[in-house]
Parts: C-alpha cells; sequence; structure tokens
C-alpha cells in the first residue's frame, strides 16, 4: 500500500506543477511574442540508502512550442515581426546575447533602440543607437534608415542593421526571463535570410482550447490520485484491523 500511496502523492503534487504550465501559457495568450511550454510527465525511480524499489512521478517542460504566432497589424513603423523562422537579437540584463519574435520598438533618451520588453536591441555592433531624426524605417532585412532632422523628405541614411538569426531550435531553451537563449550561452550567427516585416506584431501561439483541455484534463487526474491515496488509506486501516482481530 505504501508504495501505491507515495505514487498518487508524487503524482497529485506534479499535476500541480502541470497545471501551473498551462496556466502560465493561457495568461501570456495576449502577450506579443509569447511562446508557449511544453509539459510532459514520467516516472522516476528514487535512489538513495536503498534500492530503488519506489517510484515517483515527475512533471518537467522539457521544451518551448517554436512555432509561428498570427501576426497582428499595427500600422506603427517601429513594430517588427519576422517572417518565417527566424529570432530578433536583444541583449539580456546580464550582457548576453538573447532572441525575441517580435518587438514594439522605442528610442529611448539616449537614443538607444529598445525592444518592447525593454532590452537594448543588436545590430552589427552591438546595441543600436539612432541618432536624432525625423523618421525611422526598418527594411525586410533588418536594415534601419533614418531621415536626420532638417534633412529633404527623400533623403534616408542607414544607421545599422538588426542583427537577425536562425539558430536550430533543438540548440535553444527559454529562460526564467523569458527571452530565448542557446543552451552553450554563445552568441547565433547572424542570418541574411531572416526577414522581418514593419507595421506588424506577433501573437502568441497558445492555442487557448487546447490549454483548456489539457487544464481540465489534469484537474481529474489530481482527483484520481486523491482517490488512490484515499483507496490505500483504506486498505492500510483493512489490514490494521485484521491484525487486531488476530
Amino acid at each position: 500500500m505504501d508504495k501505491m500511496l507515495y505514487v498518487a502523492m508524487t503524482g497529485a503534487s506534479q499535476n500541480a506543477l502541470a497545471q501551473k504550465a498551462h496556466a502560465n501559457n493561457l495568461a501570456n495568450i495576449s502577450t506579443n511574442g509569447f511562446q508557449r511550454d511544453l509539459e510532459q510527465a514520467r516516472s522516476m525511480p528514487v535512489f538513495g540508502d536503498s534500492f530503488p524499489s519506489r517510484a515517483f512521478a515527475m512533471t518537467e517542460r522539457p521544451a518551448t512550442d517554436y512555432s509561428e504566432g498570427p501576426m497582428v497589424e499595427t500600422g506603427r513603423d517601429l513594430d517588427v515581426a519576422v517572417t518565417g523562422k527566424g529570432f530578433i537579437a536583444v541583449q539580456a540584463p546580464d550582457g548576453s546575447e538573447a532572441y525575441v519574435r517580435t518587438g514594439s520598438l522605442n528610442i529611448d533618451a539616449l537614443g538607444v533602440l529598445r525592444a518592447g520588453n525593454g532590452m537594448p536591441v543588436i545590430g552589427n555592433g552591438g546595441p543600436i543607437a539612432i541618432p536624432p531624426e525625423q523618421k525611422v524605417e526598418v527594411g525586410a532585412d533588418g536594415t534601419i534608415s533614418i531621415r536626420s532632422m532638417g534633412e529633404d523628405p527623400r533623403v534616408m541614411a542607414e544607421v545599422d542593421r538588426i542583427k537577425l538569426v536562425n539558430p536550430d531550435t533543438k540548440g535553444l531553451t527559454k529562460g526564467l526571463d523569458g527571452l530565448i537563449h542557446t543552451r552553450d550561452g554563445q552568441p547565433a550567427a547572424a542570418d541574411v535570410n531572416v526577414r522581418v516585416v514593419s507595421g506588424f506584431l506577433e501573437g502568441s501561439n497558445v492555442n487557448a482550447v487546447e490549454e483548456m483541455t489539457s487544464v481540465l484534463a489534469l484537474s481529474r487526474q489530481f482527483e484520481l490520485h486523491v482517490k488512490m491515496m484515499n483507496a490505500a488509506k483504506e486498505g492500510d486501516e483493512a489490514m490494521a484491523r485484521v491484525l487486531q482481530i488476530g
């Protein structure tokens, strides 16, 4: 009975963790560029000072769904989204290079181009700085062109180019900061084939119906685990009564 109780107990606790993963996906259904976390459960043997005669359930997030989300038209020149595969390089808070799929770009008071999450956008030589300008345009290849203050409307000068990458998704992982990082910590190489579109943002790739179905299924599994624990308790009580009779 103790084996049954242990498996049911760990299954119930891990189901609660799995529900958190799906709840986080649902909470970000309207977050631009959000890519849903995948979840799976498996059995693991218990190792210790004794033989591995016990097993427990373990929930984990093995990967992230890197599929494309829907394109949302905004009409804003500094809203950009990757079309097809690829990522936009940004500078993470620790100074390392991280990646996003879309960005509502802004220029701060110091002229630094930042993504919607506040991270500086990386160009050919580091974070991109924009001189005083009247207009900014982002080309399909990530080229940033500006019209300087007082210039003729037809005169556009190239300032920098957004670093666009397309690494193998098997070598990527989502950090606790919500940004995409390479597993080895090394910056990915720029890819000239990656394209962006201006005036659009990429929506979340979360499917609300699928996530709700998963949450309901996990809730029923949790109830089943509780019933198993009660059954184990009743079995132990019945066995204790039998021993008392003897």
